[in-house]
């Protein structure tokens, strides 16, 4: 199913973060399950071909469409073939406030918001390295001499920082970490995230999302649990939450199973 492929993939980043989260939820003193259970449900509402694939999902109807909002659907409608999940409160809003708007009610949540910092932007350094973008050598000496020259240096910097730094409930660094953490942002942008070929690439998503949508609207093509949500809710919703569940490999075989002809050897 595109959900197990969609988890698979997305394992690694979640477990980075819950190991990043309780680290620094064990040192501070705060309850260690709350911020696991936080860690392990909040990109469950990512979508194939990441925020690109967002952006595409929120301009179909009926639009208004966040991964974050997504991830809190999927264990409340989706899991257990639409039974859904029975989390607490505090687990739900830190999963919804893990990445914009307001801060999570918990500390918990807030340092899972953290902890998904720390660890997107060391993961995307990893795949950028393995892909030739970059070397570890291009990251600029400054950032280097704070947080040091290596992920594990990067990531122990950053723990370090907050764990040091954070008081009564307020998640944060010193002043000094922050500033390399912004700098490493931003010369992520410049270098990774809008790269030629990596936004020449992110042109062709909208046209596979919507094409797989449109294919699924019919609900008689979905799986018998995703009908219960057609019926329930619309054929678009429907159609909006399978695509979202799956992963980049299992959207682009989907889309060349439905779309591409297979070559014919008579």
């Amino acid at each position: 199913s595109p959900e197990g492929d969609h988890y698979r993939t997305r394992l690694t980043h979640t477990l980075e973060v819950s190991q990043i989260a309780r680290t620094i939820a064990r040192a501070l003193r705060v309850n260690e399950d709350l911020t696991e259970a936080i860690a392990l449900a909040h990109d469950l509402g990512h979508t194939p071909f990441g925020h690109a694939g967002e952006r595409a999902l929120n301009a179909l109807p009926p639009g208004r469409f966040h991964h974050y909002l997504q991830s809190v659907r999927t264990v409340e409608r989706l899991e257990k073939e639409g039974g859904g999940l029975t989390l607490c409160w505090e687990v739900l809003n830190g999963v919804a406030c893990h990445t914009e708007g307001h801060e999570a009610a918990t500390v918990e949540g807030r340092i899972v918001r953290w902890a998904d910092k720390i660890a997107y932007i060391n993961h995307d350094i990893d795949d950028a390295i393995r892909a030739g973008v970059l070397t570890e050598g291009d990251i600029p000496r400054d950032i280097v001499d704070q947080l040091g020259g290596s992920k594990t240096q990067r990531i122990t910097s950053l723990i370090l920082s907050l764990v040091e730094n954070s008081q009564e409930g307020r998640i944060g660094m010193d002043p000094a970490s922050f500033e390399a953490y912004q700098a490493l942002h931003a010369f992520m942008y410049d270098a990774v995230y809008r790269n030629e070929y990596a936004k020449s690439e992110e042109k062709k998503v909208p046209h596979i999302i919507e094409s797989l949508w449109r294919h699924y609207r019919d609900p008689a093509r979905l799986p018998e649990y995703m009908r219960l949500i057609a019926s329930r809710e619309g054929p678009d919703i429907a159609a909006r939450d399978y695509v979202a569940g799956m992963s980049d490999h299992f959207a682009v075989a989907a889309y060349q199973e439905l779309f591409i002809p297979k070559a014919w050897n008579p």
